[in-house]
């Protein structure tokens, strides 16, 4: 697959995702994702990306102001 910006090639490798929601921050540590080896754009798959969202949704009930979660712990 090429990257939708610079054409460059992807690459899988595991990232950070991180979202700043009004009262609390999500990071998810340990992501599939494809990487630009070139721009080091960052893609997901459809699997990842709802998984993503359900992790998301599921941390915005906590009481916490920080969240860091695995994503392999909440993928299973």
């Amino acid at each position: 697959m090429k990257c939708f910006f610079c054409k460059g090639k992807f690459e899988d490798k595991a990232t950070v995702y991180m979202i700043d929601l009004e009262n609390c921050i999500i990071i998810v540590k340990n992501v599939p994702s494809q990487v630009c080896a070139q721009c080091g754009e960052v893609s997901y798959s459809h699997a990842v990306a709802v998984q993503l969202e359900k992790i998301v949704n599921d941390m915005r009930k906590a009481v916490t102001e920080v969240a860091i979660v695995n994503y392999a712990d909440k993928a299973a």
